[in-house]
């Protein structure tokens, strides 16, 4: 399922509608312009509970990944990122209904 998951993110990637970073995806989120945050488990602690206020506030999914900031990287083609948003609801959703099932593996 990991391979799923990573490859449809790489998939969002080359489609244009991956949001990387910090910055971009607090400044689309602001704008209402993610449907999906996607973190790496070994983010710091004040960047997730910033993106999951901002997740509660805008009703917007957040998900706290297993793998690290290199694995996520590697998915998308750079070294290392640490959070991505999704800019497209469709992809959005089908990304976090592969989360969902990954988590209940």
């Amino acid at each position: 399922m990991k391979n799923k998951f990573l490859g449809f993110i790489g998939l969002i990637k080359r489609a244009g509608k991956l949001l990387e970073g910090y910055n971009i995806c607090e400044e689309k989120i602001k704008k209402n312009k993610v449907y999906f945050i996607v973190m790496c488990h070994d983010i710091s602690e004040n960047t997730w509970n910033k993106f999951l206020n901002y997740s509660n506030k805008y009703k917007i999914p957040i998900a706290k990944l297993s793998y690290s900031k290199e694995e996520l990287g590697n998915a998308i083609g750079t070294k290392e990122i640490k959070v991505v948003g999704v800019a497209d609801k469709n992809m959005g959703k089908k990304l976090y209904d592969l989360w969902q099932k990954e988590e209940k593996l």
